[in-house]
């Protein structure tokens, strides 16, 4: 966990240097206009990780300067929701007088939402026991006549929680708001204030599809609900359980009836979508992989981009969605694709400002 610099008067600067960036990486394609879609400036990121020091009767949350490797005391976080900023400091002067709370605390994580529910994950090197969860139900009720609060413990082998593990996230998108369960340790969209553009821009280069959609690497089902009513279904794919539970919560939470979404990782869905394999998790879900008319296609994959065979089963879609984290894997996944579809989309979103890491949406459409 290294420190995060920002430089609120600079950030159009900084923002134009990635724009300069991404576009030379992609010179080599033919590509419309570059969209753009910055962030704000400060209390972006919904989520953020400290460090707990110890000293004598002190006790405070600290990070590491890259380069130079020294701990470096944190207060305040800019980078971090105003959300958790507020509760910094509340935290820090309960835990200095509780020795069952603080004793073997090493690191905290928080994971804030727009709508005003906040958790954080405790770190230990020591077993919790009854005592420890009396002292942090205690806390609980401390700080919930000022937080929408919850806490949970980890230490080896061990997660106590104290009543569920997640914040329920409200966006609005396209007019709507959208309700979403995003679980501690599994993964969310960290500025969401971006996410919501995002999912805008997803709507918007979809608007008049026909047919169904297929997603790969669909997480809580952030993509999915929102553009569920662009299309007649959603068929929608996952590897995590985690992430699988947590969207079909968000399906039921925003009353969408026409997303489906199946266990597997890619690489098995297209062997299930070329014959190679059967799954029984696909019989036992009812899904006929024959039955959706799936025109388009959308895929959010991890960093390393798409599978070779993946890539190919991607080309049989009429129309393709690419949000990625990596533009070195998406240029090479878009040297392959653009032999038979063209980009008729292609954004720049800065989730992660004053760093060098871009967020990519490319839409193509078959020749």
């Amino acid at each position: 966990m290294s420190i995060e610099f920002v430089d609120p008067e600079n950030y159009e600067s900084q923002l134009n240097a990635k724009k300069e960036q991404f576009s030379a990486l992609f010179s080599t394609f033919d590509l419309p206009e570059l969209e753009c879609f910055g962030s704000p400036k400060i209390h972006y990121r919904m989520r953020s990780q400290f460090r707990v020091w110890h000293e004598d009767m002190d006790l405070y949350f600290y990070m590491t300067e890259q380069e130079t490797r020294q701990r470096i005391k944190v207060d305040q976080f800019p980078p971090a929701s105003e959300l958790i900023n507020q509760l910094m400091p509340r935290l820090v002067e309960e835990l200095k007088y509780s020795p069952i709370l603080r004793y073997k605390l090493f690191q905290a994580n928080f994971l804030s939402s727009l709508s005003g529910e906040i958790m954080v994950s405790f770190l230990y090197h020591k077993v919790l026991d009854d005592e420890w969860l009396t002292a942090i139900k205690a806390l609980k009720q401390r700080l919930s006549k000022e937080f929408k609060i919850n806490f949970i413990g980890r230490a080896r082998k061990q997660k106590l929680i104290v009543d569920h593990d997640y914040v329920i996230e409200k966006l609005q998108v396209d007019g709507q708001q959208l309700t979403y369960q995003q679980v501690e340790n599994s993964f969310t969209q960290p500025n969401a204030k971006v996410s919501e553009k995002m999912l805008d821009w997803a709507i918007e280069c979809t608007r008049n599809s026909q047919g169904d959609l297929l997603e790969l690497y669909c997480g809580n089902g952030n993509f999915s609900i929102a553009l569920a009513k662009n299309f007649n279904r959603v068929l929608a794919t996952e590897v995590s359980t985690p992430s699988v539970n947590s969207a079909q919560f968000n399906i039921a939470a925003n009353n969408i009836d026409n997303v489906k979404v199946i266990r597997m990782s890619a690489e098995e869905f297209t062997q299930a979508i070329n014959g190679v394999r059967e799954f029984n998790r696909l019989k036992e879900k009812q899904v006929d992989l024959s039955s959706y008319q799936c025109n388009t296609i959308f895929v959010d994959p991890p960093r390393a981009g798409l599978d070779d065979e993946t890539v190919k089963m991607v080309q049989n879609y009429n129309n393709i969605m690419y949000i990625s984290c990596n533009p070195e894997t998406l240029k090479n996944n878009l040297e392959v694709l653009t032999q038979t579809h063209d980009i008729k989309r292609f954004s720049l979103f800065d989730q992660f400002p004053y760093t060098h890491h871009t967020e990519a949406g490319v839409f193509l459409v078959k020749r």
